[in-house]
């Protein structure tokens, strides 16, 4: 780090070192839309394709255009970014070498740096937070039903630059904590495949190791008859909520908060998908220790959205239409996974109803069964489950605080209240 002279300019201040440039002096609109009719196949992203500076899919399908259909061209390192609604969420950067034969939906801006921008800079730049508010502000005051955007209306959006090799450096920051936090996701992904294929391993094939280190089934293991079919001989049927507690949460709008600085965020279905924001609402701290939701507590969405997830996003409120999943006497891996189990079922349920929201209720809960091991193998599975878990949460707390952590760089480097070495 380094200490820098500062000039003031009608932006802000910034290194004397440093222009504020138009975006359009930096960047250029690649409109122009090319007949892809006289090939055969082309791979065709629309809108619906990225979001949050991800492609969804990882390998895309070719499709066979319309004649006439024009479409617009994209090359590596370009910035793809909606027209419309949602506008700050769908954008990703070009980073792949074969292009030649994708093209995007003319609802896509692409957007090409010009020769003395970094391009990953330039894409820091769009995707900045203060930037997509600007963005989404200037989409909601032109004319029309819903929120669109051009490159014409961003034009004259002014950022700071600093040199090319600054650029460089603070681009190289910003995308190993971007790797680290992928690496991470990825880490986090892989253990809940291996958690849960290991759950059916264990609980639905009863391949589980015998005394000898075996498959218990395979291996000749006692088996006998129940509701559930044939099951490991000492094993128990009970109901889900006869071995974990479902408490539903509050109607947190009678326990507002008492002032700015002293509260607990609300926690919705909303938060359980994108985590606690500045637009989640804030609930009293001192409603009762039962509904205040810590990392690594189990919530399910009973209505609207049925998810099942491992809490990580810090400590806050209990809303209604979320459970709290707890047990006094079973392991939270138990529950997890069998809540998981029974998710396509309670999911399809749901969207038998005929409201608006589709939900499940308690009786739902005493129709799902699980199937409890004898008392001498529980614990020994335990030590298994309880490492997967324990090191899904830790993965998902890195996750947030780096995440936090480049959040936090993003403005301060970009803006110059930071610098950083360039030699």
């Amino acid at each position: 780090m380094k200490q820098t002279k500062l000039k003031d300019t009608e932006i802000g201040q910034i290194p004397e070192d440093w222009d504020v440039k138009n975006l359009g002096d930096i960047a250029q609109p690649i409109s122009s839309t090319y007949d892809f009719s006289g090939k055969e196949k082309v791979v065709f992203i629309n809108t619906g394709d990225i979001l949050a500076g991800h492609f969804l899919h990882k390998d895309y399908s070719k499709i066979t255009l319309l004649p006439g259909q024009a479409k617009k061209r994209i090359s590596k390192n370009d910035i793809l970014f909606s027209e419309i609604r949602p506008i700050n969420k769908r954008y990703a950067f070009v980073d792949f070498e074969d292009t030649e034969d994708y093209v995007v939906s003319t609802k896509l801006m692409v957007i090409r740096a010009k020769e003395d921008v970094l391009p990953k800079y330039l894409y820091r730049i769009l995707i900045a937070k203060n930037t997509l508010l600007e963005f989404q502000h200037i989409a909601e005051s032109r004319s029309g039903t819903f929120p669109q955007i051009t490159f014409d209306a961003i034009r004259y959006y002014q950022v700071f630059l600093p040199s090319f090799n600054e650029q460089t450096t603070i681009t190289k920051i910003l995308s190993d904590l971007d790797a680290k936090i992928e690496l991470n996701q990825e880490m986090n992904t892989n253990l809940e495949t291996v958690g849960q294929a290991l759950f059916k391993h264990w609980f639905v094939d009863f391949e589980f190791p015998n005394k000898k280190g075996k498959p218990y089934k395979s291996s000749g293991g006692k088996m006998v008859d129940s509701e559930l079919g044939r099951i490991p001989n000492g094993w128990k049927i009970k109901s889900i909520d006869e071995v974990a507690d479902f408490l539903n949460g509050l109607a947190l709008q009678k326990f507002p908060a008492e002032n700015e600085e002293d509260y607990l965020p609300v926690i919705k279905i909303r938060e359980l998908k994108q985590g606690i924001t500045d637009s989640s609402d804030r609930a009293n701290k001192n409603i009762p220790r039962e509904y205040i939701v810590s990392d690594g507590d189990v919530l399910f969405s009973w209505s609207g959205s049925l998810e099942v997830v491992i809490w990580v996003g810090g400590e806050g409120a209990l809303n209604q239409h979320l459970f709290k999943v707890t047990s006094k006497e079973y392991p939270k891996w138990f529950y997890y996974y069998w809540t998981l189990k029974h998710l396509p079922e309670y999911r399809h349920i749901a969207e038998g109803k005929a409201t608006t929201m589709g939900h499940i209720q308690r009786h739902h809960l005493k129709s799902s069964l699980v199937l409890v091991p004898d008392e001498k193998r529980l614990p020994l599975m335990d030590k298994m489950f309880s490492q997967i878990i324990d090191k899904q949460v830790r993965i998902n707390q890195e996750i947030i605080n780096l995440s936090q952590i480049r959040d936090s760089l993003l403005p301060r480097l970009m803006s110059g209240k930071i610098r950083v070495g360039v030699n």
